[in-house]
C-alpha cells in the first residue's frame, strides 16, 4: 500500500471586505486542465467529464465499460452490512478511494452514475446506501415505497449512525488490494453536510468535498482533511452557513476552499437543465475543481 504523504499547503479563502457571493471564486483559476495524468498507470482527459444529470443516470450506468459490482460492506455490532456500489477505474496501479455520499434521497442511480464518473478519472468510487437494513424486510433504499419515504429515512438516521456506517465503509476501502490508503469523501445535498461533518468525526480522511450541504455548527478543530465546498448562487439557506465555517477554519488555519456559482441553484450536479443554464455552468467548472482537488490531495 502506498505510504500517506504530506498534503501540499495551500491558503484558505477569505472573505476581505468582499461580498461573499462577489468572491472571484467564482471563476475558478484552474478549469480541470493540468498534465492529464491521474498517476502513472491512469491516463485521462484534460478536462474532467461531469457526470451525467438524473435523467440520464440509467443509460450512462449500461454503457459504462468500467467494472461495478455491489459489495456488503460489514458494519461492526450489526448483522446487516452496508450495501455498497463499488466501481473500479481502469489502471495499471493502485488507486486512492473516493467516497460518494448520497443525497437525501437514498442511493440512487444518479449518485451511482457520479460514482462511475469517479471511476472515469481514475479513482475506484465506493457509494454506499446508509439506508442499508432501515426499508422493509431488512432492505435499504431499493426497499422503500418511494422517494418520500427514502427521505423520512434519511432524516431519521442519526450523525453517530452515519459515521458509523462511513468508518465502516472507510475500513473497507482500506482492504481492497487495488487500492491505496488514500482516502477521500465526497457528498451532495444531505451527503455535503455528512461530507464535512465526516472530517469533524474522521481524522485520517484525505479530503473532503461539499456540494451545496449545509456547515457544522462546530467541531472544526478536530478537522485534519482539506476542505472543498460548492455552493450554488441562489441556494441562500445553505450559503448563509458557509461564512460560520469560514471564520472557523480560517481562524485555525485550517484550509477551506470555497466556490459560488452565480445563479446555480440547489442541487445543480443532478439538475443540470435547470437554472437558465446557471446550473450547466456550474456543473462544468465544478466538476473538474472536485477531481483536480481529490488528485492534489490523494495522488501525492
Amino acid at each position: 500500500m502506498r505510504a500517506r504523504s504530506n498534503r501540499s499547503p495551500f491558503l484558505p479563502v477569505t472573505l476581505l471586505a468582499l461580498p461573499l457571493f462577489a468572491l472571484a471564486s467564482c471563476a475558478p483559476a484552474d478549469d480541470g486542465g493540468g498534465d492529464g495524468m491521474a498517476a502513472s498507470g491512469a491516463s485521462i482527459s484534460s478536462v474532467p467529464t461531469p457526470p451525467p444529470a438524473e435523467p440520464a443516470a440509467v443509460a450512462a450506468l449500461n454503457s459504462s465499460p468500467r467494472h461495478g459490482e455491489w459489495v456488503d460492506v460489514p458494519l461492526p455490532g450489526s448483522d446487516t452490512p452496508v450495501r455498497t456500489w463499488a466501481v473500479y477505474p481502469e489502471r495499471s496501479d493502485d488507486a486512492p478511494v473516493v467516497i460518494v455520499t448520497m443525497e437525501i434521497y437514498g442511493l440512487t442511480d444518479w449518485i451511482r452514475s457520479v460514482a462511475d464518473q469517479f471511476a472515469a478519472e481514475g479513482f475506484i468510487a465506493l457509494a454506499p446506501d446508509l439506508l442499508s437494513g432501515m426499508g422493509p424486510n431488512g432492505g435499504g433504499t431499493e426497499a422503500m415505497a418511494d422517494r418520500d419515504a427514502a427521505v423520512a429515512a434519511v432524516r431519521s438516521l442519526t450523525r453517530e449512525e452515519t459515521n458509523r456506517r462511513l468508518d465502516a465503509v472507510r475500513a473497507y476501502a482500506l482492504t481492497i488490494p487495488a487500492a491505496t490508503d488514500q482516502v477521500g469523501i465526497v457528498g451532495f445535498c444531505w451527503g455535503g453536510s455528512t461530507s464535512f461533518a465526516y472530517a469533524i468525526h474522521q481524522p485520517e480522511l484525505g479530503a473532503s468535498v461539499v456540494y451545496y450541504g449545509t456547515s457544522p455548527e462546530a467541531g472544526y478543530d478536530r478537522i485534519n482533511a482539506p476542505v472543498l465546498g460548492l455552493y450554488g448562487g441562489d441556494d441562500q439557506r445553505v450559503n448563509a452557513t458557509i461564512p460560520m465555517a469560514q471564520e472557523a477554519m480560517n481562524g485555525l488555519g485550517k484550509p477551506y476552499e470555497v466556490e459560488v456559482y452565480d445563479g446555480a441553484g440547489h442541487g445543480f450536479l443532478r439538475a443540470q437543465d435547470a437554472q437558465e443554464g446557471a446550473n450547466m455552468r456550474a456543473t462544468d467548472q465544478a466538476w473538474p475543481r472536485t477531481v483536480n482537488f481529490f488528485r492534489q490531495h490523494l495522488e501525492g
